[in-house]
């Protein structure tokens, strides 16, 4: 099945997956995540994203985040691309690009399918085998929703304040959600739809995505079109 085409949509969360040509490594060392955390803080600031979670993994990017405009999105991660590139070009002596094409990504309904994003963003790091634990992992998004650093470029989405009426509470709650992990079949789900654009939430969600763009936003069903009677 082939991918639908980017879609990007003003004030919704989208999940961003950026992966490295060929599997190269996107960062040697961590002054390579440090700056790239920098391009991210500052074009999500000009592009006007908020950014809910983030990973850096050794062979691609992830990205949770919310842009106010419809071509907000499009425009930070160009951003982001040609400024990293060029970093990482001029610190190792090297030519060309780091990217395998363009970005992926998917709009995600807020709420339930944003935290189920998060966790399978948090736990890519373990099934990736950069580290053994989401908690020991310094280049996500977790140590701030566990409590463990305060991070200002993030903007914690609406559904984690309700995970417990007090800090501790919300921390511990989702530090559990993480620790359970998600099922098998909804992990490959997330990942689908956002290297292939599909839409992810409820069917009022979907229904009302495709209504606004105008265009198809999940998986067609298999096998040829009726044909009218």
């Amino acid at each position: 099945m082939a991918r639908l085409s980017r879609l990007s949509v003003a004030c919704l969360p989208h999940h961003v997956i950026w992966c490295s040509l060929a599997h190269q490594p996107l960062f040697l060392d961590d002054a390579d995540r440090r700056q790239f955390l920098l391009f991210l803080s500052e074009q999500s600031h000009v592009h006007a994203v908020s950014l809910q979670a983030y990973v850096l993994l050794d062979h691609e990017v992830q990205l949770l985040g919310t842009p106010e405009t419809s071509q907000g999105l499009s425009l930070m991660m160009q951003g982001i691309g040609r400024h990293y590139v060029r970093y990482f070009n001029r610190r190792y002596r090297r030519q060309g690009t780091l990217w395998e094409g363009r970005y992926r990504c998917t709009v995600v309904e807020a709420g339930e399918a944003e935290l189920d994003v998060m966790c399978f963003m948090d736990n890519e790091a373990v099934r990736t085998g950069c580290t053994s634990s989401a908690a020991l992992f310094p280049w996500s998004s977790h140590a701030h929703y566990r409590g463990l650093i305060v991070d200002k470029g993030l903007t914690a989405p609406a559904v984690y304040w309700d995970l417990g009426n007090t800090p501790f509470a919300r921390e511990a709650a989702y530090a559990e959600r993480v620790a359970q992990d998600l099922p098998a079949d909804k992990r490959a789900r997330i990942r689908d739809a956002a290297m292939k654009g599909w839409v992810m939430g409820s069917a009022g969600f979907i229904e009302s995505v495709q209504a606004l763009v105008g265009r198809r936003v999940i998986r067609s069903r298999p096998g040829r079109p009726r044909k009218p009677l």
